[in-house]
């Protein structure tokens, strides 16, 4: 089962030091991350422009689905 994040500093430190991907899903306003680390899913909920502004921040492969 994937884990949901709810602080953006906590998504950022798991995409900066533990992912190897993250996978974008748009769906009408709401945007979901979904970082997946070696052991876990991790996913995180937001709007459109947080999501641009934590992309620009993070260095692993992205993937829109």
């Amino acid at each position: 089962m994937p884990t949901e994040l709810f602080n953006e500093e906590e998504f950022l430190d798991i995409a900066q030091n533990r992912a190897l991907e993250c996978r974008i899903k748009k769906s009408g306003d709401t945007v979901k991350l979904k970082l997946r680390t070696p052991s876990k899913l991790f996913t995180f909920k937001c709007d459109s422009a947080t999501a641009e502004s934590l992309l620009k921040q993070i260095e692993v492969e992205q993937i829109e689905m």
